[in-house]
């Protein structure tokens, strides 16, 4: 993701994450990083990581999905707030995004080992439909942060997972009036003037099919193309498999190439603490099944503190859901890019395509 020159020139100082959930991390400032809040910030991804991630074997995650007879799992507060996005996410969809989509990443081969190899049973046993385990039913959240299971249940918190994390580390940069985190496609930006930024082509990434600019908020973007592989079908064909999944039917969604999301926040309002309390954030009063179109649209108040987890979730969800029915629900704006190269943007997205 581009920023423009004089970002550079404004935020002249670059604390760099290279590992940071696989992808690395930048953090854009006008003056250095202390010692110690660089230490601060990697003791947080560290952590972040070795609760969250699938792909650590040593994991809280890891854990749940090898525990056959399920159990409780307590999580650190901080996961408050993420699971009360994911509650929401899931029944706004419909179920499309669910945490629980791990189960099927695996099946397809995007597993810890990244073997690329899909389960011989993938067929049989993908998605909700054919038994998997879902949200809400298979995993019940207990005192906010506690989940409970009954049995193996593999999750993967990759739909807003980067993106709160980025929310996090901006909480630690209270001090800085500017600054601008990078986490490879989910971008939060607090400056005085906006920065461009490229809207990269899913099918080269040498090439912007559009531009941006954001000042206060989170930019966020996804495509297949970031993660995706092919499987042989026969002795022809290879089918293209990538890991935007609706977990309804736990297939890769097809009509969507790209989408970017915008949430914005005020400046003004205080950055969310890595210590937040799950009590500190309204849950959701959705109810599975609940019809979108009655939802009032404040229920995104309860994130804007999270912005950046927002619309990282938003720009998965626009593969699996319509953007009309997630706008009322939460406030963004996005463009989208579809299969066949046609283009859609919201009115208020503050870009366009070339």
């Amino acid at each position: 993701m581009d920023a423009s020159v004089s970002l550079v020139q404004r935020m002249p100082y670059t604390t760099a994450f290279p590992k940071a959930l696989g992808t690395g991390l930048l953090v854009s400032t006008a003056r250095p990083v202390s010692t110690d809040l660089r230490a601060k910030m990697e003791r947080l991804i560290d952590g972040y990581e070795h609760v969250l991630s699938r792909f650590r074997a040593d994991s809280l995650v890891t854990r749940i999905g090898n525990a056959e007879h399920g159990g409780h799992f307590d999580f650190p507060n901080w996961a408050g707030p993420l699971f009360d996005l994911y509650d929401t996410l899931y029944d706004v969809t419909r179920g499309a995004i669910d945490p629980c989509v791990g189960e099927d990443l695996i099946r397809l081969g995007y597993d810890p080992m990244l073997s690329f190899t899909v389960a011989t049973d993938a067929v049989e046993r993908l998605g909700a439909l054919r038994g998997r385990p879902v949200w809400g039913h298979d995993v019940v959240r207990s005192d906010g942060t506690t989940l409970v299971t009954h049995g193996s249940v593999h999750l993967d918190f990759g739909a807003c997972g980067k993106g709160y994390l980025v929310d996090l580390l901006g909480g630690l940069l209270g001090s800085f009036p500017e600054f601008v985190i990078d986490a490879g496609g989910d971008l939060l930006a607090h400056t005085s003037n906006p920065i461009r930024v490229a809207l990269e082509d899913p099918d080269d990434s040498s090439r912007a099919v559009g531009v941006a600019e954001i000042c206060d908020g989170a930019f966020c973007a996804s495509a297949p193309s970031r993660r995706h592989w092919e499987v042989a079908v026969g002795e022809r064909t290879h089918l293209a498999i990538h890991h935007l999944l609706n977990a309804v039917d736990g297939l890769p969604a097809q009509q969507t190439e790209a989408t970017w999301t915008v949430v914005r926040v005020d400046p003004s309002s205080s950055r969310p603490q890595p210590q937040v309390s799950a009590q500190t954030v309204q849950r959701s009063s959705l109810a599975t099944g609940t019809d979108p179109t009655n939802v009032d649209s404040g229920s995104s108040a309860a994130f804007t503190d999270f912005s950046t987890a927002l619309a990282d979730g938003l720009a998965t969800a626009l593969f699996v859901a319509d953007p009309n029915g997630l706008s009322r629900v939460f406030a963004f704006d996005c463009a989208v890019l579809d299969a066949d190269r046609h283009a859609t943007i919201s009115a208020g997205f503050p870009g366009h395509f070339f």
